[in-house]
């Protein structure tokens, strides 16, 4: 693995390049973008991006969880969890990108 992430500075400065926006209008667009994105889900919605993949929220029940050194039940309260499912366009991307 490289090591490198991928940063909101680095999408507004893509947006910048690809799109010709000055640096402080592709910063706003990209910071819209991903409030539009945590708004839907915090609010339960699922975002599907074509040819990219879809987040979900998923409600998770409580349950009895065990601490493995101890062997101790600690109890795992409900809570909701946000998911990930990539297209196949992008499954075979990041596959490709393996071989290279």
């Amino acid at each position: 693995m490289s090591g490198k992430t991928l940063t909101r500075m680095d999408l507004s400065e893509a947006v910048f390049r690809e799109v010709g926006l000055s640096r402080n209008e592709s910063a706003q667009l990209v910071e819209s973008v991903l409030a539009h994105l945590s708004d839907a889900l915090a609010s339960g919605e699922s975002v599907k991006i074509s040819s990219f993949g879809t987040f979900n929220v998923r409600d998770k029940a409580a349950r009895v969880g065990r601490n493995p050194k101890t062997g101790e039940e600690v109890p795992i309260h409900p809570r909701r969890v946000l998911t990930f499912r990539p297209s196949h366009l992008m499954k075979e991307r990041v596959a490709q990108g393996n071989k290279s």
